[in-house]
């Protein structure tokens, strides 16, 4: 009975050290995958939108700066994806529609980055935006010319892009929210629509009240 006792408690603190490592392991219990783990660090580090110089589908030029003092939403895509990438701009325009309508262009902007920079031309860009119908200067279809200067952009905010041999790309998709300043506050779900809009109007309503 002694040596049975004794063997039920050191599988109990087995367990129960696994447990401790796991809860180490994984920032306690909060992040299960490699995706869960990146979203969580970067909702803890909030990196800055690095300068870059967009080129969106006037063929317009401008940086991060010419948002300065507005939210932005954004997300990264190619235009020639056929399968994850609409869904996402599907559900971002879900959220523009959501929004109340005196926020949009005035308190956040939207804003759709590519990174496939050789196909996506700025003409290419603007027959994409007219798939959405939404106003040209509230949501902005771009690209960033300089590749160094994608690659800081999509290092910084943990996206990952990897090109197969057929010209297209496995890459992970999410709405970036960026506050006043070029910040990133929170990396959101792009499933979940309605969280979405709740702590994007949250946020907005907060600032205009203090």
């Amino acid at each position: 009975m002694r040596k049975i006792k004794h063997t039920t408690i050191a599988s109990i603190l087995v367990i129960v050290f696994g447990i401790g490592l796991f809860a180490l392991g994984t920032d306690g219990f909060r992040a299960y995958t490699a995706e869960a783990a990146r979203v969580l660090e970067l909702n803890k580090t909030n990196p800055l939108f690095s300068n870059a110089t967009l080129e969106d589908s006037t063929g317009t030029t401008y940086s991060i700066s010419e948002f300065e003092g507005k939210y932005v939403l954004i997300t990264f895509i190619y235009a020639s994806c056929g399968t994850f990438c609409p869904q996402l701009e599907m559900n971002m325009a879900e959220i523009y529609d959501k929004l109340p309508s005196s926020y949009v262009g005035e308190e956040i902007i939207f804003l759709s980055i590519t990174f496939d920079t050789v196909r996506d031309t700025v003409d290419v860009l603007k027959k994409y935006r007219g798939y959405f119908d939404k106003e040209e200067s509230s949501w902005r279809m771009a690209r960033i010319p300089d590749q160094k200067e994608l690659d800081t952009l999509l290092e910084a905010f943990g996206v990952i892009v990897i090109p197969d041999d057929s010209g297209n790309f496995t890459h992970n998709g999410a709405f970036y929210f960026v506050d006043r300043e070029g910040r990133l506050i929170e990396v959101m779900n792009y499933a979940e629509i309605d969280q979405a809009v709740g702590k994007i109007t949250t946020r907005i309503e907060r600032d205009k009240g203090a």
